[in-house]
């Protein structure tokens, strides 16, 4: 017999109810243009639209919000290169608690800026000489803190999924879903989501070309650490898939696809021209894939998650300019 998930779409949906007034329902994107150009019909979630600017607000306050008052009490921590800081930031400041979060010296002054601006005291580390999980677990328990990891945690997991959920409440039955994949937990919570609701339907996973550790992962049946990657698409820079992401992943994650820091800059540049959002490299990584033709055997109705819009005017203009 099979293992129960650790996650499922009860899990979801709990999540769902837990967010109302917190996160925003996020518009869904059409374009004849794009549509066109793909040669199928498709739907964007914008969760650029999403407080702080990116869909880690649904995972991080589901998270946060079953801590007891006693954990609520002493405060928060948690890892991350931007935006998973930001929304355990802001989850802390909506449950009135501390948040303490470890971010790479090198993460966007942006997202830097945003996280501090939300409340949360931050403590620095080099993200390619130092293991941020064990610096995040050490600083967690010397501080007596409660941590909330950025995607290998069921609860915040099931709060990402809660986007899959309202993208297919409101465009029905898809063929495929396409998904951002950095660490795994917004894949994870979305297939949870799609394949209840949909069993037939076609999950499909990006990555940026020098960040493949999950399609590594997948093809070996093993989770795979590779070097640091060094890519545009910040977010995604994650050498090895969490434990409860890769062993969801297996079994409901159908492809997972890779895309160029080019393309990715191509889709950047077509989200601002042609349908008027700006997206940040993680978060234009499944546009990318469509527009490049990474899909194989397209299907006719398809949606994709543009998981995030973090990005400052001087590093979109160099991009989409260069």
């Amino acid at each position: 017999m099979a293992a129960a998930s650790p996650v499922t779409f009860d899990d979801v949906r709990d999540a769902d109810a837990r967010l109302k007034g917190i996160a925003h329902r996020t518009p869904v994107l059409t374009s004849r243009t794009l549509d066109a150009l793909v040669g199928a019909e498709v739907f964007i979630k914008c969760e650029n639209f999403q407080r702080i600017g990116a869909f880690k607000i649904r995972g991080a306050y589901n998270a946060a919000a079953q801590l007891s008052p006693e954990q609520l009490a002493k405060g928060i921590a948690a890892y991350s290169s931007g935006n998973h800081a930001q929304a355990t930031a802001l989850a802390a400041r909506e449950l009135g608690t501390s948040a303490v979060i470890l971010m790479p010296e090198d993460a966007p002054r942006s997202k830097m800026a945003a996280t501090a601006g939300y409340g949360a005291e931050i403590v620095t580390y080099d993200r390619y000489t130092q293991d941020r999980t064990a610096l995040g677990e050490a600083l967690a328990e010397d501080r007596g803190l409660a941590l909330i990891p950025p995607y290998d945690h069921p609860h915040v997991i099931a709060g990402q999924g809660t986007a899959a959920l309202e993208l297919l409440e409101d465009t029905g039955e898809l063929d495929a879903l396409v998904v951002p994949v950095g660490g795994g937990g917004l894949i994870a919570g979305s297939a949870t989501t799609a394949k209840a609701l949909h069993p037939g339907i076609r999950m499909i996973g990006v990555e940026p070309e020098a960040g493949d550790d999950t399609k590594r992962s997948l093809e070996s049946g093993e989770r795979v650490t590779i070097p640091v990657p060094r890519t545009i698409a910040d977010g995604q820079a994650i050498s090895t898939p969490g434990e409860i992401t890769f062993d969801i992943n297996r079994r409901l994650v159908d492809a997972v696809t890779l895309v160029s820091d080019e393309e990715i800059v191509h889709a950047m540049r077509f989200a601002f021209e042609r349908l008027k959002i700006v997206l940040e490299p993680s978060g234009a990584t499944g546009l990318a894939a469509l527009l490049s033709g990474r899909v194989d055997d397209l299907p006719r109705r398809i949606g994709v998650i543009a998981s995030g819009g973090n990005i400052d005017t001087e590093r979109f203009t160099a991009l989409i300019s260069g």
